[in-house]
């Protein structure tokens, strides 16, 4: 990686780090445009809404099956869905 490269990797960093302290999150949306949403407002979603946000659909990991990050990514995605279900039922409850 080019020591420019870097630096702008860098400024990215600490602007996901700042978004992230007032309680937001940054993703990567349609053609790579950064998105900062409240993390909140993100659970709201619906699981297969979230997972497809992150790119993390199991239809959508599954093709990168070649690289072995597939393996967590997978598990990532079945984790998310678990997780907002076991919310879901939470809040569903009070």
């Amino acid at each position: 990686m080019k020591k420019k490269d870097k630096a702008k990797f860098g400024d990215y960093r600490d602007f996901i780090l700042a978004e992230y302290k007032k309680g937001n999150i940054v993703h990567t949306g349609f053609k790579s445009n950064t998105i900062v949403v409240n993390l909140e407002e993100f659970l709201k979603q619906p699981a297969e809404d979230i997972l497809y946000d992150l790119a993390h659909l199991p239809e959508v990991v599954l093709t990168q099956i070649d690289n072995p990050k597939w393996i967590n990514d997978f598990a990532v995605s079945v984790v998310i869905r678990e997780l907002k279900r076991r919310l879901d039922a939470a809040l569903e409850a009070k």
